[in-house]
Parts: structure tokens; sequence; C-alpha cells
């Protein structure tokens, strides 16, 4: 057991070296961190990018005919008005 433990060990200060020796230079190191910010870019896009997938086709004026959402809006007002109308009451 201390064979294997002592084993991964040795591989895991490789790494850890072999890394600290390659992002010794400078072009490596430029490399790398605009590897890294592609991907928190894929993991986590900004706002901006999100805004622009958004489906604001219908914001703000819902067709007469979808009943729906039509509904749902007018809900939505009444609750924004009975919080205002408690708040200042």
């Amino acid at each position: 057991m201390s064979k294997v433990v002592s084993m991964s060990s040795l591989v895991a200060v490789g790494i850890g070296a072999s890394a600290a020796v390659w992002l010794s230079n400078k072009p490596n190191r430029i490399k790398a961190e605009s590897v890294l910010r592609d991907w928190k870019r894929k993991v986590k896009p900004n706002v901006y990018a999100k805004s622009e997938q958004l489906p604001i086709e219908k914001g703000g004026n819902p067709h007469p005919q979808d009943f729906a959402d039509n509904e749902m809006v007018s809900e939505g007002a009444q609750y924004s008005v009975q919080f205002y109308n408690e708040k200042i009451q």
C-alpha cells in the first residue's frame, strides 16, 4: 500500500514540477491564461452573451389572442399594484 501511495505522490510531484517549468516561460503563461479564459467563458458566460440569447420577441406587449400570456400579464400587474397599495397604506 505504501508503494502505491508513494508512486501516486511521485506522479503528482512530477506533474506539478513539469507545470512549474513549463509556466516559467512568459509565452507559455500567456497561452495558459488564454486557454483558461476560454474555458471560463464556456462554463460561465458573461451577462452580455446571455442577453443575446434571451427570447425577447414579444416582451412587454402580449398578443391579444394569446389568452395564457394575457392572464399572466394581468396577474402580474395586479400583484404589483396590490403590493404598492399595501406599502403606501
